[in-house]
């Protein structure tokens, strides 16, 4: 049976303690502006996966990656003195796919936008290609319409 409130706790402490490790005691030069986002620890609590983001280009994001691989170590032994459970996670590191989401929602969102704009422009001046009013009236109902109007 697992705890899932128990792994929960235990993630968020994950991320807060590899997030402190990162900035004080990482000096990798490869590691660049890096963001802990995530983690999420397996109901066993014997696997931790680390979802992180990366500001900077493409070089920037496998550099920061090759550098958290090389430090996967340190930050599992760090993880396992300032947790003091009985069996220390794995630490997998992943990149977290939210900002290229977010950027790709932003984009079909604009596009969306942009498309709303040339059909309010095209319909501004547009015309009926009936009558203003398709639905017939029944000649008995118009002049019952005509006579409360006269009244």
């Amino acid at each position: 049976m697992t705890d899932t409130a128990r792994a929960r706790k235990l993630a968020d402490r994950i991320q807060v303690v590899v997030a402190e490790t990162l900035e004080r005691r990482i000096k990798d030069p490869r590691l660049g502006f890096v963001t802990i986002t995530d983690t999420r620890v397996t109901g066993d609590l014997r696997e931790a996966t680390v979802f992180y983001t990366v500001f900077g280009d493409e070089t920037e994001r496998e550099a920061t990656a090759a550098a958290l691989e090389s430090a996967k170590g340190v930050l599992r032994s760090e993880v396992g003195k300032q947790t003091g459970v009985r069996f220390t996670p794995s630490l997998t590191f992943v990149a977290d796919a939210l900002p290229d989401n977010a950027k790709n929602i932003d984009d079909l969102l604009e596009r969306v936008r942009l498309s709303d704009a040339a059909v309010r422009t095209a319909a501004s001046g547009a015309q009926y290609a009936g009558d203003a009013d398709p639905y017939k009236v029944p000649a008995a109902e118009r002049e019952d319409d005509d006579a409360d109007e006269d009244e």
